[in-house]
């Protein structure tokens, strides 16, 4: 269903096995950048009220897993911690402003779906992987509900390219992103961050 190209390097689940504390601190980040990313495209396209509701509703999930994330912090006596860095996320966010840009309002709103969807395509992969090859038997669960979340939202940012991507073929679009994600990928699954 999510089209990934390439699957996450095999060691990374064995890197985040021992890093529980830096995983789940990036995870806590991703969630709240994923809210305010909800939040960025509620103010930027305000005319599309399905849009509106729908990403409002993601931001309040979003934030719902912050707190669940934080929470299992908190539960093995750790503390948030400061932001980490995405290189990946940057990575994908200059390739779609250096490829292909017409500079066209309806290119840019497909873009920021695309982008976002690909973010919660990987993120599902790893997940998914966490779900079912941690040891911890609570984080597999909790991986495994969160999961199928970021599944639900890539197929909304994909749909939402489709209804109001205008003439933007989104097929062909998302393909070349494909392509390319998956070069990226060669060179992350070696860190102890979610999309590292």
């Amino acid at each position: 269903m999510l089209g990934l190209k390439m699957p996450t390097d095999p060691r990374w689940v064995n890197i985040a096995e021992k890093n529980i504390e830096e995983i789940l601190i990036d995870h806590a980040f991703c969630e709240q950048k994923a809210a305010s990313n909800a939040i960025s495209m509620i103010v930027q396209y305000p005319q599309y009220t399905d849009l509106v509701q729908e990403m409002t509703a993601i931001c309040r999930e979003e934030m719902e897993h912050f707190d669940m994330v934080h929470q299992q912090l908190l539960d093995r006596g750790l503390k948030l911690g400061f932001e980490r860095k995405d290189p990946y996320v940057n990575d994908l966010a200059k390739y779609l402003k250096q490829h292909k840009n017409d500079g066209s309002r309806e290119l840019h709103f497909v873009n920021q779906m695309l982008f976002a969807a690909m973010i919660e395509a990987r993120s599902c992969e790893r997940f998914k992987i966490l779900s079912e090859q941690l040891t911890d038997e609570n984080l597999r669960v909790f991986y495994r509900e969160l999961m199928e979340s970021e599944a639900r939202h890539y197929t909304t940012f994909i749909g939402f390219a489709r209804k109001y991507g205008g003439n933007v073929d989104i097929d062909a679009r998302w393909q070349e992103f494909l392509e390319y994600e998956a070069s990226l990928m060669e060179q992350y699954g070696t860190s102890e961050t979610i999309h590292g």
